[in-house]
């Protein structure tokens, strides 16, 4: 058995799912859950996640200059490296045991955490399919999306189509302003109900698949859309052969010494919850 990393006792702490949410999520493909993180949690990690956030914001163009991938958030990956803190919030074995059970598999691994800055005025995230990006040969990947701050109905959070889970590969394209178009004629024509669960609590969590195509709105406001999301996948799963610049790049970057057939089992891939029931 792999080495299992564990967080600190305070997130640590079960949080129970019904059968029913489960069914939810393996029909639908995405999931929301209130109170994912408490309240005095959230007060304790936010402020040291935004720190290493603005520390390691690589933005030097205001927003209006950038292009729409760069207008819809500050994107920093892996900070569960750059802190303890970081790493218990990342590593934490409620959030894990979560996406475990939502996908019906006994271990999982990280394949990386990631913090989604959207900026006063930043731009929409486009509709796209996160898993064109992961050189992993299964299914059973899953996002967490965490607001560490209250996300209200005017700045709003992630619209999903329903069902689009079981699709796989749709088409290629990267986030992007095509990716935006191609994909929203996709779901209107094949007419895949389309669900946006609205304001969210600062430790709210939404979870959805690695093939659940979904986007955002833009960010209207003046004060920070803060979210902070982790990326799971079953243990046991291989690596796939890349067959995108997309999943070459993110065999170099997230699985380090691993190559297509072997196990997804780098050292930036901690095993975080084993069922041992």
């Amino acid at each position: 058995m792999s080495k299992l990393y564990e967080s600190s006792s305070d997130l640590n702490a079960e949080y129970s799912l019904s059968a029913e949410q489960v069914a939810s999520y393996q029909e639908n493909g995405h999931i929301y859950l209130k109170n994912v993180a408490s309240a005095e949690e959230i007060a304790e990690y936010e402020p040291i996640i935004s720190d290493w956030v603005m520390k390691l914001n690589y933005h030097d163009k205001p927003v209006s200059e950038r292009d729409t991938y760069g207008k819809a958030f500050i994107q920093i990956g892996n900070l569960w490296e750059k802190s303890e803190a970081c790493r218990r919030f990342t590593l934490a074995r409620r959030f894990a045991k979560i996406a475990a059970e939502l996908m019906g598999v006994d271990g999982v691994r990280i394949y990386h955490d990631q913090a989604l800055f959207k900026e006063p005025g930043g731009g929409h995230t486009p509709w796209h399919q996160d898993q064109i990006y992961w050189p992993l040969d299964t299914d059973k990947t899953i996002t967490m999306w965490m607001p560490l701050v209250p996300i209200p109905q005017e700045v709003g959070t992630m619209t999903f189509a329903s069902g689009t889970h079981r699709l796989g590969y749709v088409n290629r394209q990267e986030i992007s302003d095509e990716s935006h178009k191609t994909l929203a004629q996709y779901i209107e024509a094949k007419r895949f109900p389309t669900v946006n669960y609205g304001a969210m609590t600062a430790g709210d969590a939404t979870f959805h698949s690695g093939w659940t195509m979904h986007s955002a709105p833009g960010n209207p406001t003046d004060h920070m859309r803060k979210v902070m999301t982790v990326i799971y996948y079953a243990d046991g799963t291989r690596v796939a052969e890349p067959d995108s610049k997309a999943r070459e790049s993110d065999l170099r970057s997230w699985l380090t010494g691993c190559k297509p057939g072997d196990l997804a089992a780098g050292p930036l891939n901690p095993l975080v919850y084993v069922n041992k029931s």
